[in-house]
């Protein structure tokens, strides 16, 4: 019987496995996939923004002209990007691998399904039972039931962080943050995209202000976005694919020589026998967990998209290892149960999208007292010579004591300026704490000192 066995090898799993294995000689991973390493490191985070990084240096030398340079003719060389993403996935997958076949783990290769609360079965017949166990099986791209969704020939994201070759047109239907950054990526690279919405919005979960700055530097690219619709039928042609829809109270149609299907993910929990094993499920598939990640079956933990309540990498690092914590008796000063109200989020769109802790939304709804204050870039001296003038950043702070309750910056480079933002929300510290702070001029980080100043103002 093992200590602890982690079903799935990628972010989660792995890193629970890891943490484990400094409590414990007897520590089992499980992993059925065709390579090791997870969906980040394969086909989600970094081949994603590894060619959202190339695209956004083709769009800046498409458009030098702006800085007084002139770069002629730059262009995708999409066998090159091709090999450029296979070459720095291979940096992330050799480490994974590496540590999971060292020796640490005792590596299954397989599948594995609960035959009971304390027993995994796995495909060749092999049963295991473990004292503790992790699930961290991840997420599949689901297909909704519209007629023609179904068809084989239809992209997921999977094919389009394959692509070595430029596809002539492409329709995206989603507005989620995969759907937003392949479109944007196929746009720049030179694809002609169409890209189709059910919400009033992409990026439906952000404050409308923010989805719509993200919207117009789309369309302002050439991007054909269409938002509040009604998918009816997929139509595979002689020449593509062609969507139908209801859009403005008239039916329309879309058509393009290929399609994506990003219009959400869905837990890979089937075939896993987690009934036999007592783990129950939320209403929308996920794995019902408590806050210490603890499932229905107490000895059976689960992180990751699996599970949620966000389906984003660091959560998933973040639950697997406070589980294995938790399931060894190893309390940490440091890693204690998630606090969701600190939660970070990054798009990767240009401009990026980052939030963290409460939303105004959620403000209003809890009935918390605050202070909303927001800056433009378009005003702002650093953001001005970059010529990165969408967006603004927003602060909520709480009265009367101006805790930095949440924060919300659409910008270039959003993702890397909303971190000071999250050491304050985790921190529990106040804009006046944070104008103590040097904001050094010109920056881009510079700017949150302005809503800062606002807040601290208004609270005087």
């Amino acid at each position: 019987m093992y200590d602890f066995i982690a079903i799935g090898g990628g972010s989660g799993g792995f890193n629970a496995a890891r943490v484990a294995r400094g409590f414990s000689d007897s520590v089992a991973v499980i992993d059925g996939a065709s390579e090791l390493g997870g969906l980040c490191i394969l086909r989600g985070c970094m081949p994603s923004k590894t060619l959202i990084y190339s695209a956004e240096v083709l769009h800046l030398a498409q458009n030098a002209k702006k800085f007084g340079l002139n770069i002629p003719s730059a262009k995708v060389d999409m066998p090159t990007l091709h090999q450029r993403k296979l070459d720095t996935i291979k940096e992330f997958t050799d480490y994974r691998v590496e540590s999971m076949t060292s020796g640490k783990y005792d590596l299954y290769r397989s599948f594995a399904k609960f035959v009971d609360r304390n027993t995994i079965e796995l495909a060749d017949g092999t049963r295991l039972q473990g004292k503790k166990f992790i699930v961290s099986t991840g997420s599949s791209v689901s297909v909704p039931s519209i007629p023609g969704l179904d068809h084989s020939d239809i992209w997921t994201s999977d094919q389009v962080l394959d692509l070595d070759f430029l596809p002539e047109s492409v329709i995206v239907l989603g507005g989620g943050v995969v759907a937003c950054e392949l479109a944007q990526f196929l746009n720049r690279v030179g694809s002609k995209v169409t890209q189709i919405q059910r919400s009033p919005h992409i990026l439906k979960d952000q404050a409308s202000d923010v989805s719509e700055t993200v919207e117009k530097a789309f369309r302002d690219e050439g991007l054909t976005l269409y938002t509040d619709t009604k998918l009816s039928r997929i139509e595979k042609t002689d020449t593509g694919f062609t969507a139908h829809f209801a859009h403005e109270g008239k039916e329309k149609s879309a058509s393009a020589a290929y399609l994506v299907n990003a219009l959400g993910r869905a837990p890979n929990t089937s075939n896993l026998g987690l009934d036999l094993a007592g783990v129950e499920l939320k209403p929308n598939g996920q794995i019902q967990t408590d806050e210490h990640q603890r499932t229905t079956n107490p000895d059976i933990y689960a992180a990751g998209d699996v599970c949620g309540p966000f389906e984003i990498v660091h959560t998933a690092v973040l639950q697997g290892e406070y589980a294995a914590r938790h399931a060894f008796d190893k309390p940490s000063s440091v890693f204690g149960p998630i606090n969701y109200d600190h939660m970070l989020d990054v798009v990767f769109t240009d401009p990026q999208v980052a939030r963290v802790g409460l939303t105004q939304k959620t403000l209003d709804e809890r009935g918390i007292d605050y202070i909303a204050a927001d800056y433009p870039f378009d005003d702002h001296g650093k953001s001005i010579l970059m010529e990165a003038k969408y967006g603004f950043v927003r602060l909520f702070g709480e009265k009367p004591t101006g805790r930095i309750l949440g924060a919300e910056i659409v910008s270039k480079d959003a993702g890397e300026l909303i971190h000071a933002l999250s050491v304050a929300v985790s921190n529990n510290l106040t804009a006046a704490d944070l104008l103590k702070t040097h904001w050094y001029h010109p920056t881009l980080a510079e700017i949150i000192s302005y809503p800062l100043e606002d807040i601290v103002d208004e609270l005087e």
